[in-house]
């Protein structure tokens, strides 16, 4: 069996934390870029691993931009003090998925395949969500202490 290794990160400060686990080498991890507005404006570039894990760690909720567009389907987790973009979740409670945002891992040197250029604006809200289901992170988060799936 792989070895799940974790790798840790947040926003500048610290108000949300993210821990994505993952058995997937970060030298074999796909670094997918998105070309929507959103992440070209916000350098996003974006892993997941749906055998893996992100937990999402808020310190103050009031303090956390959950920004939605589009179809709706996902939330942009920003924090509204240091005004980082951490980490995407899906609206689905019954199996919520995320990604992690690579630039905020403490360990972001890690991951060296070069970036993929990603172009969804075609998807469907149907096929859109079911990519995510399929390829996205399963996602939980801990505000100030009590932990829930999303």
């Amino acid at each position: 069996m792989d070895q799940i290794r974790s790798y840790l990160g947040g926003c500048h400060c610290n108000n949300i934390q993210i821990e994505y686990s993952s058995s997937v080498l970060p030298s074999d991890t796909e670094v997918r870029e998105c070309q929507c507005r959103f992440c070209r404006k916000h350098g996003t570039k974006a892993i997941a691993d749906p055998a893996g894990v992100l937990l999402i760690r808020i310190t103050q909720a009031e303090n956390v931009s959950r920004y939605s567009f589009g179809m709706q389907t996902a939330q942009y987790l920003i924090c509204r003090e240091c005004g980082v973009y951490v980490a995407a979740i899906t609206n689905d409670k019954d199996e919520p998925r995320g990604i992690a945002i690579l630039n905020t891992l403490n360990e972001s040197s890690l991951f060296t395949l070069p970036p993929v250029p990603a172009d969804y604006s075609s998807e469907s809200r149907f096929y859109r969500q079911a990519r995510r289901r399929q390829k996205w992170t399963p996602a939980w988060i801990k505000v100030s202490g009590k932990q829930r799936q999303l």
